[in-house]
């Protein structure tokens, strides 16, 4: 695969919202035609994103009224999955390529690239969960308790056979707002960081998500090097 197969645009530091409608502006793009399939990278303020399967947001621990004056945003969307945080220090990526009925195939190549990245960075653990979706390294025990330890969430939605959504990686998030919610409906699980990972294995590292970025582009490029990226055909109601 030539580097060109898809597009890569670093948005830097954005809003959901403007994130949210550059995406779906691109969408459309692929779609049509008109743009390439597309790979965005940004990171966000923070904010609470509430899947498919969130319940009205049942899995959030704290009131709307805490979250506002923690000037944390709470948006429904239409991904996948259950609740989420996002914000400064996780590396977001939307993956605006072509699937057509072949998701559960798109969402492991995602998984695979994500856990090839965390291999680069020095994480050789890191790996999927059967099960569930996300990226782990491997589980800690907590006053007796073992917990597994997850690094990345997936969530995807598929609109005219193009994915919108994508992944969301921590490296140096502040976990402590993981705390406001049950991360994706999982009691069971801890949420740890590529910064947090080189802290309790006394690495003596610095994480960064400019270098969490290259890694990242890196297994795209390597994981999708052999995908198939004929946009299917979509017809329109009524067509």
């Amino acid at each position: 695969m030539s580097e060109s197969a898809f597009d890569i645009l670093d948005l830097g530091v954005m809003g959901y919202r403007e994130a949210w409608d550059l995406q779906k502006t691109r969408h459309a793009q692929v779609v049509a035609g008109e743009a390439p399939p597309t790979l965005l990278l940004v990171e966000h303020p923070p904010v609470l994103t509430l899947g498919r399967k969130a319940k009205e947001g049942s899995n959030i621990i704290v009131t709307r009224e805490y979250l506002s004056a923690q000037g944390i945003e709470v948006l429904e969307i239409e991904r996948g999955g259950d609740v989420t945080y996002h914000g400064p220090g996780q590396l977001v990526a939307y993956a605006i390529f072509p699937v057509g009925r072949k998701v559960a195939d798109f969402l492991r190549l995602l998984e695979n690239a994500t856990i090839a990245a965390l291999h680069d960075l020095g994480l050789p653990d890191a790996r999927p969960n059967p099960g569930y979706a996300g990226v782990y390294v491997n589980p800690r025990e907590v006053n007796g308790l073992s917990y597994e330890q997850k690094i990345a969430s997936f969530g995807v939605a598929v609109q005219r056979h193009v994915a919108l959504h994508g992944l969301a990686l921590n490296v140096t998030t502040n976990l402590a707002h993981f705390d406001l919610i049950v991360p994706c409906g999982l009691h069971q699980t801890h949420m740890t960081s590529v910064q947090r990972e080189y802290d309790v294995r006394g690495l003596n590292r610095t994480a960064s998500v400019a270098e969490a970025k290259v890694a990242l582009q890196r297994a795209f490029q390597t994981t999708f090097a052999t995908y198939d990226w004929t946009r299917p055909v979509y017809a329109a109601a009524g067509s």
